[in-house]
């Protein structure tokens, strides 16, 4: 059985210019200690899908669909019953440490706080627990440092506390939702690779939210490629590194740096910008950015598989 089953999940927004089909029915599902990668632009519908599936929409959206966490429908339950889950089975990092963490708590009160509340641990134990993942993410001097606020620490170092906390409760699901876009390069590199080793020690799940193709090798299974709040690509690392079927996938690989290629070897860009949410084109919507489109695309595909468990959105044929 599945440990995370989704299905027909849809989000909207409702704005003074209309509603926003942010999330247009996608369907995914995790094992215990699967990887996967959630890949696509800004505006593809990545983040939306998971706060959807924990309650955590803005004001103005609404979900519909089937998020099944161990055979509990999380999209039924109530704001009390997901606070229950939320932290304990499953645990979110956030892109932005500054704003995800209260300036004016102390990380000891915050930390332990979350301890206390979903484990029942007393105080004592509970700031012994926490200086321990602090420890484990690598933060120098722990039992000093968990006495500080989030403005003392560098964004680095900020985002391992964030890790931290997300693995306090030891959670069944980890979702990292871009963890090193505001980090500089070597700091990306460095919590990227934490995330790999706290993932494969742990044996936890986890999803991870990102726009770069670069960093899903090592940390993930499976990848689910995400355009205009549509799955356009479904297959394991393997596949999608190895035998890209979709032209936008193909882009989004073409368009990362490779070191083992020529230095004079010119990037690939997509052209073009996605789409408007609110006035979606009819028939496929990567054919204006694709440079394979020909008539049938005029008609919105379907998500086929193949004979491998390949998922594809897309009228080319597929390659051998």
């Amino acid at each position: 059985m599945a440990l995370l089953e989704v299905r027909d999940l849809k989000v909207s927004f409702d704005t003074p210019d209309g509603v926003v089909q942010a999330v247009r029915g996608i369907d995914f599902s995790l094992q215990p200690g699967e990887g996967l990668a959630i890949v696509g632009e800004s505006g593809s519908g990545k983040s939306q899908a998971m706060l959807a599936m924990l309650g955590l929409l803005a004001e103005n959206g609404s979900a519909s669909g089937v998020a099944r966490y161990r055979d509990q429908d999380l999209m039924a339950m109530t704001p009390q019953q997901l606070n229950a889950h939320r932290g304990k089975d499953i645990a979110m990092i956030f892109q932005d440490p500054m704003t995800s963490l209260n300036p004016y708590l102390s990380i000891e009160r915050q930390m332990v706080e979350v301890v206390r509340h979903h484990q029942g641990l007393g105080r004592r134990e509970a700031q012994t627990h926490a200086v321990e993942m602090l420890r484990a993410v690598r933060i120098p001097d722990p039992e000093q440092r968990i006495k500080q606020y989030p403005h003392e620490f560098s964004g680095g170092m900020r985002q391992r506390i964030l890790i931290a906390m997300g693995l306090l409760c030891e959670p069944a699901i980890l979702i990292a939702d871009e963890p090193t876009t505001a980090l500089d390069v070597t700091v990306q590199a460095q919590i990227a690779a934490l995330v790999r080793e706290v993932v494969a020690r742990s044996g936890m799940a986890s999803i991870l939210i990102t726009h770069d193709l670069g960093v899903v090798a090592g940390v993930s299974d499976k990848v689910m490629v995400m355009y205009a709040g549509q799955v356009v690509e479904y297959g394991t690392t393997e596949q999608i590194y190895h035998h890209p079927q979709h032209p936008y996938t193909r882009g989004l690989i073409a368009s990362v740096p490779r070191l083992d290629q020529a230095d004079d070897r010119q990037l690939h860009a997509i052209p073009g910008n996605p789409p408007n949410l609110l006035d979606l084109p009819s028939g496929c919507s990567f054919r204006e950015r694709c440079g394979d489109a020909f008539d049938a695309c005029d008609t919105a595909p379907e998500l086929d598989a193949s004979g491998s468990g390949q998922q594809l959105r897309c009228h080319q044929e597929r390659d051998a």
